[in-house]
Protein backbone atom coordinates (compact mmCIF):
# COMPACT_ATOMS: atom_id res chain seq x y z
CA UNK A 1 0.00 0.00 0.00
CA UNK A 2 1.12 3.55 -0.64
CA UNK A 3 0.01 7.12 0.04
CA UNK A 4 -1.12 9.35 -2.79
CA UNK A 5 -2.82 12.71 -3.12
CA UNK A 6 -5.22 12.60 -6.05
CA UNK A 7 -6.09 16.00 -7.50
CA UNK A 8 -8.65 17.42 -9.91
CA UNK A 9 -9.55 20.94 -11.02
CA UNK A 10 -13.05 21.78 -12.23
CA UNK A 11 -13.94 24.94 -14.12
CA UNK A 12 -11.38 25.69 -16.77
CA UNK A 13 -13.98 27.26 -19.02
CA UNK A 14 -14.98 30.93 -18.97
CA UNK A 15 -17.86 31.99 -16.79
CA UNK A 16 -18.90 35.64 -16.76
CA UNK A 17 -15.62 37.57 -17.04
CA UNK A 18 -13.17 34.97 -15.82
CA UNK A 19 -12.45 31.45 -14.73
CA UNK A 20 -13.84 30.17 -11.45
CA UNK A 21 -12.05 26.95 -10.61
CA UNK A 22 -12.17 24.59 -7.67
CA UNK A 23 -9.32 22.22 -6.91
CA UNK A 24 -9.91 19.10 -4.83
CA UNK A 25 -7.06 17.15 -3.27
CA UNK A 26 -7.83 13.76 -1.75
CA UNK A 27 -5.21 12.04 0.40
CA UNK A 28 -5.67 8.27 0.29
CA UNK A 29 -3.95 5.03 1.11
CA UNK A 30 -4.17 2.84 -1.96
CA UNK A 31 -3.32 -0.65 -3.11
CA UNK A 32 -3.07 -1.71 -6.73
CA UNK A 33 -6.81 -1.82 -7.32
CA UNK A 34 -8.51 -0.28 -4.26
CA UNK A 35 -8.65 2.93 -2.30
CA UNK A 36 -8.09 1.46 1.14
CA UNK A 37 -8.58 4.61 3.21
CA UNK A 38 -9.34 8.30 2.73
CA UNK A 39 -7.15 10.38 5.06
CA UNK A 40 -8.19 13.91 4.18
CA UNK A 41 -9.98 16.00 1.57
CA UNK A 42 -9.15 19.63 0.80
CA UNK A 43 -11.16 21.89 -1.49
CA UNK A 44 -9.92 25.31 -2.58
CA UNK A 45 -11.52 27.83 -4.99
CA UNK A 46 -9.55 30.04 -7.39
CA UNK A 47 -10.51 32.95 -9.64
CA UNK A 48 -8.49 33.95 -12.70
CA UNK A 49 -9.17 36.69 -15.22
CA UNK A 50 -7.54 34.78 -18.09
CA UNK A 51 -7.41 31.15 -19.15
CA UNK A 52 -5.13 29.09 -16.91
CA UNK A 53 -1.80 27.99 -18.29
CA UNK A 54 0.09 24.89 -17.17
CA UNK A 55 2.11 26.93 -14.64
CA UNK A 56 -1.16 28.23 -13.16
CA UNK A 57 -2.42 24.66 -12.82
CA UNK A 58 0.77 23.68 -10.98
CA UNK A 59 0.34 26.63 -8.59
CA UNK A 60 -3.33 25.80 -8.00
CA UNK A 61 -2.54 22.16 -7.26
CA UNK A 62 0.38 23.00 -4.99
CA UNK A 63 -1.63 25.66 -3.09
CA UNK A 64 -4.34 23.08 -2.43
CA UNK A 65 -2.05 20.17 -1.60
CA UNK A 66 0.04 22.18 0.88
CA UNK A 67 -3.00 22.19 3.18
CA UNK A 68 -3.07 18.37 3.27
CA UNK A 69 -1.36 17.12 6.43
CA UNK A 70 -0.61 13.68 5.00
CA UNK A 71 2.26 12.94 2.64
CA UNK A 72 2.18 11.15 -0.65
CA UNK A 73 2.81 11.51 -4.34
CA UNK A 74 0.53 13.93 -6.16
CA UNK A 75 -1.37 12.05 -8.88
CA UNK A 76 -3.32 13.68 -11.71
CA UNK A 77 -4.68 12.93 -15.15
CA UNK A 78 -2.41 13.78 -18.05
CA UNK A 79 -5.09 16.10 -19.45
CA UNK A 80 -5.00 18.23 -16.30
CA UNK A 81 -1.42 19.09 -17.22
CA UNK A 82 -2.35 19.87 -20.84
CA UNK A 83 -0.98 16.48 -21.97
CA UNK A 84 2.61 17.48 -21.25
CA UNK A 85 5.04 14.57 -21.02
CA UNK A 86 5.30 13.30 -17.44
CA UNK A 87 8.92 14.44 -17.09
CA UNK A 88 7.89 18.02 -17.97
CA UNK A 89 5.03 18.06 -15.47
CA UNK A 90 7.14 16.40 -12.77
CA UNK A 91 9.87 19.02 -13.16
CA UNK A 92 7.37 21.82 -12.38
CA UNK A 93 6.30 20.50 -8.99
CA UNK A 94 8.13 20.93 -5.70
CA UNK A 95 6.68 17.60 -4.46
CA UNK A 96 6.63 14.15 -6.02
CA UNK A 97 4.23 14.06 -8.96
CA UNK A 98 3.09 11.46 -11.46
CA UNK A 99 0.29 10.59 -13.83
CA UNK A 100 -2.18 7.88 -12.87
CA UNK A 101 -1.13 4.32 -13.51
CA UNK A 102 -3.17 1.96 -11.32
CA UNK A 103 -6.87 1.35 -10.92
CA UNK A 104 -6.77 2.75 -7.38
CA UNK A 105 -5.14 5.96 -8.62
CA UNK A 106 -7.90 6.27 -11.24
CA UNK A 107 -10.56 5.73 -8.55
CA UNK A 108 -8.98 8.36 -6.30
CA UNK A 109 -8.86 10.88 -9.16
CA UNK A 110 -12.52 10.17 -9.94
CA UNK A 111 -13.31 10.85 -6.29
CA UNK A 112 -11.41 14.17 -6.48
CA UNK A 113 -13.27 15.01 -9.70
CA UNK A 114 -16.70 14.46 -8.15
CA UNK A 115 -15.70 16.56 -5.14
CA UNK A 116 -14.28 19.46 -7.19
CA UNK A 117 -17.22 19.53 -9.61
CA UNK A 118 -19.85 19.34 -6.86
CA UNK A 119 -18.12 21.99 -4.77
CA UNK A 120 -17.78 24.30 -7.78
CA UNK A 121 -21.44 23.88 -8.74
CA UNK A 122 -22.52 24.60 -5.17
CA UNK A 123 -20.30 27.66 -4.88
CA UNK A 124 -21.42 29.05 -8.25
CA UNK A 125 -25.03 28.72 -7.13
CA UNK A 126 -24.47 30.15 -3.66
CA UNK A 127 -22.28 33.03 -4.89
CA UNK A 128 -24.60 33.67 -7.87
CA UNK A 129 -21.71 33.59 -10.33
CA UNK A 130 -23.43 31.93 -13.29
Amino acid sequence: MWDIIAVDISGRHKIKNGYYMVCAAVSVVSSADHVEKVNQVKIKPFWMDSAPQVTDVVRIIEDTVKEIKYGGTIVAEKGDMYNKPEWVATSMFSKNFKYQESLSERLAIEMAHHISLSARNLLIQELDIS
